[in-house]
C-alpha cells in the first residue's frame, strides 16, 4: 500500500496517478509493492528527522528508511517540500518534475540503487530520468 501524507502546507494532487506509476516502476524493477508511505515536510522538520535519526546536520531533500524484506519494497520516504522547490528553481525545471524526481529517487533507492559515489550517481540519474519519462505511461489505468 502506498500513502502520502503531509506534515506542511502541502497537497498531493492525482495521488492514485502517483500510486500507479510507484507500483508499476516497482513491479519494472522486479519487485513487489509492499507498504511505502511518503511524508511531507518543511526543510526545517526534515533537518530536525536529519539530525535526529542520521546525525547529518544539513537540509536534504528526501531521507529515506528502508524496511524491504525479500523483494517486497516498504519504506518511509520524508521530503522536504521546500527543498523540491529550491532544487526546481536551481536546477530551472518545473516542481511537478523535481517532484516527480525525488518520488522515484526515493523507490529507487528502496530497490537498492545506490548514489554514494560517481558511478553510482550516474546509474540513479538514468533511472530517474528513464521512470519520469514514463510517469505518463504507468500513471494510467490498466486492463
Amino acid at each position: 500500500m502506498i500513502l502520502f501524507q503531509t506534515e506542511t502546507k502541502f497537497t498531493l494532487k492525482d495521488k492514485l496517478a502517483y500510486k500507479r506509476w510507484i507500483k508499476r516502476t516497482i513491479e519494472n524493477e522486479g519487485k513487489k509493492c509492499g507498504d511505502i508511505n511518503y511524508v511531507f515536510y518543511n526543510d526545517e522538520d526534515l533537518l530536525a528527522i536529519n539530525v535526529k535519526y542520521l546525525s547529518h546536520d544539513f537540509y536534504t531533500d528526501i531521507i529515506t528508511f528502508d524496511y524491504t524484506e525479500n523483494n517486497i519494497i516498504s519504506g518511509d520516504i520524508a521530503i522536504s517540500i521546500d527543498r523540491v522547490v529550491e532544487n526546481a528553481k536551481t536546477y530551472n525545471v518545473d516542481f511537478e518534475a523535481e517532484l516527480k524526481r525525488v518520488l522515484i529517487h526515493g523507490i529507487l533507492h528502496l530497490c537498492g540503487y545506490k548514489d554514494k559515489n560517481k558511478e553510482e550517481e550516474k546509474v540513479m540519474r538514468e533511472k530517474e530520468t528513464f521512470y519520469m519519462n514514463l510517469f505518463h505511461k504507468y500513471s494510467k489505468k490498466t486492463k
